[in-house]
């Protein structure tokens, strides 16, 4: 009789321990078909606006294109990261230009979440918080940090998406002509589709001050679509990302150094009146000293 309950139990465990690994294996799947080249649409509109101001005047509709190509840079049990490059102009010469990077980390329990003013405030979770979840880690283009969040990969009726909500800076299109607020919140729904996958946000902006509670300014929608293309397209992003792959390589290492600290984490937004990416992004700063230093000097003490 125990060996029949032991040979049952096993058999559960053996099951259990297969039903996990296939889930696991459908996760890193779906993780994977945001690579290749992309044809890409961006789409920003302010839904609602909560302000007592009569002159508030919302964000106007946005809505771009472009080509983008997505390195698969790292492919490791349980950590897979995506370079992503913008590819604009002529095709036969085109200028390539280093975009977002988005790393999924499973169950991470390591966390750098952003709390407006370039301060983001380090977070350790237990593993019953992140059990069997993806992190996904977005950086700047510099790999400075932007944002983080934790979610589960649903695969279901034939669908596979992940859902996270978490504060992140304000992008770019914003950043640059708004300063009423000072925090995103973004609701992210990243989902495979037939076509390629779709960046679907339900977002805040928000508006945070030291001891007095959140004020929500208004809502945004996000709806960003990527459609697969050959990858032959993308050739001169990926001819880039050989030549300067080194570089970038140094950048995560100095980088990693720093998320290692696990302390919170304060940037500065300018060193010699330049940000970060500028510093970075210059032909003349290319060995690891002069990278190190570079990010270091960001770095609030």
């Amino acid at each position: 009789m125990k060996n029949i309950i032991l040979a049952s139990f096993i058999a559960l465990v053996t099951i259990n321990t297969g039903n996990a690994q296939s889930k696991k294996k459908k996760d890193r799947e779906a993780i994977k078909k945001m690579c290749g080249c992309f044809e890409v649409t961006f789409n920003f509109a302010e839904t609602f606006n909560y302000s007592k101001d009569s002159l508030y005047k919302a964000s106007k509709t946005k809505s771009d294109k472009a080509l983008e190509w997505a390195e698969l840079i790292v492919d490791e049990k349980n950590e897979i990261s995506i370079q992503h490059l913008l590819q604009v102009g002529n095709p036969k010469k085109p200028y390539i230009v280093k975009h977002w990077r988005q790393d999924w980390v499973y169950q991470n329990r390591d966390f750098y979440m952003f709390n407006g003013d370039n301060n983001w405030i380090y977070e350790n979770k237990s593993k019953s918080e992140v059990k069997k979840q993806w992190t996904q880690k977005v950086y700047q283009v510099d790999d400075s940090p932007r944002y983080e969040g934790s979610g589960t990969w649903v695969h279901v009726d034939g669908k596979s998406y992940w859902e996270s909500t978490t504060d992140a800076p304000l992008p770019r299109r914003e950043y640059t002509k708004r300063s009423d607020y000072n925090v995103t919140e973004r609701g992210n729904r990243h989902e495979i589709t037939n076509y390629g996958w779709v960046h679907d946000q339900d977002n805040k902006k928000i508006i945070r001050k030291q001891g007095v509670k959140d004020i929500v300014l208004a809502s945004e929608k996000g709806y960003n679509t990527y459609v697969k293309v050959p990858d032959s397209r993308c050739k001169g992003a990926q001819d880039w990302w050989k030549k300067n792959t080194n570089k970038w390589q140094l950048v995560r290492n100095k980088w990693n150094e720093v998320y290692g600290r696990n302390n919170n984490l304060s940037l500065e937004s300018k060193v010699k009146n330049k940000p970060l990416y500028k510093h970075l992004f210059s032909d003349k700063v290319t060995q690891e000293k002069d990278i190190n230093e570079a990010i270091e000097s960001f770095v609030k003490k």
